[in-house]
């Protein structure tokens, strides 16, 4: 999705030094520009004001390893920082998109061409999903098909060919938003599973006609989504930038699910609750969690410095 907007601000912008107005642009997975020559303009911005990796790392509310992704030309900032970005570092979302300071007559015509670019790249992305989803849809139906006609051709009527065709109808409903829509579909491949989980689990047990597959599979699915959920709100609100803390959070999460379906599964088929594989499980996940906390608050805590590879001079 792309975004251009161009404000007029009625007062001067203390953040901004050239002319009083930005162009804000939001790109999702979209790297066009020279992210290299970009880089290196975020690095002399960021030594001009005196500040390490670190420092605006902390400022910005990331790691001093993403800075240094940035600056490296290995990544971009993402587009809910730019505004943040730029303000600290003292320049324009324009500029630092050009990677270059501009000045006043090359400023216009600098964010048209950035816009367009962004723009043509946008469309480009779309148009690439669109013919992977036809792609993926094509596949699908074309193994649908296939077993519909086997089965035909096998035995006059449809008997076994209806299990692959409801799992490839689910399979299809969950993963084509991912593909159609890139990032911005995973919560909308994640919705329709949840969706459309306990019809196809109810269709399957009917059609190979063993009750468990309802019971059981309901049951233990039910905790599983949610628990999925859950791993989607702590990657969206804390993984981005922050992967240890949100690994060491799902790992958490992950103990009360175990427990969960152990009382689920020891209801139904009157195995006791716990074992010993799984108090090791939960012990592993509990360990997991402590390491994966430990390695955020160091890097967060005594991450300082620059991590610039820096190259060697000839001698």
């Amino acid at each position: 999705m792309l975004r251009a907007s161009i404000i007029f601000p009625t007062q001067p912008l203390v953040c901004f030094k050239t002319p009083p107005f930005v162009v804000s642009f939001e790109v999702e997975g979209v790297t066009i520009m020279n992210q290299t020559e970009i880089g290196a303009f975020i690095a002399g911005c960021r030594k001009e004001k005196g500040l390490t990796q670190s420092q605006l790392a902390e400022q910005l509310g990331i790691t001093d390893r993403a800075v240094s992704k940035w600056e490296t030309g290995k990544s971009m900032p993402d587009a809910s920082l730019m505004l943040e970005l730029c303000e600290i570092l003292g320049i324009t979302v324009n500029e630092l998109l050009s990677g270059e300071r501009l000045g006043t007559e090359s400023f216009e015509k600098k964010a048209d061409e950035n816009l367009i670019a962004l723009k043509r790249s946008d469309e480009n992305h779309r148009a690439r999903n669109v013919v992977l989803s036809m792609l993926f849809s094509a596949a699908l139906f074309t193994g649908g098909m296939v077993c519909l006609i086997c089965d035909l051709a096998a035995s006059g009527r449809l008997t076994w060919s209806l299990i692959p065709v409801i799992s490839i109808v689910f399979a299809w409903a969950v993963v084509f938003p991912s593909i159609l829509l890139g990032k911005r579909g995973i919560m909308a491949s994640l919705l329709s599973g949840s969706v459309f989980l306990l019809p196809y689990l109810f269709l399957l047990s009917r059609l190979i006609q063993i009750k468990e597959v309802f019971s059981v599979g309901g049951a233990v699915a039910v905790p599983s989504v949610a628990f999925l959920w859950a791993a989607a709100v702590v990657f969206r609100r804390v993984g981005r930038e922050r992967i240890w803390a949100a690994s060491g959070l799902l790992c958490l999460l992950g103990i009360p699910l175990t427990l969960i379906i152990n009382i689920v599964l020891s209801k139904l088929t009157e195995e006791p609750v716990f074992d010993v594989w799984d108090l090791l499980s939960v012990s592993v996940l509990f360990l997991l969690a402590w390491m994966f906390l430990l390695v955020d608050y160091i890097k967060r805590r005594f991450g300082k410095g620059d991590f610039t590879p820096k190259m060697k001079s000839p001698r």
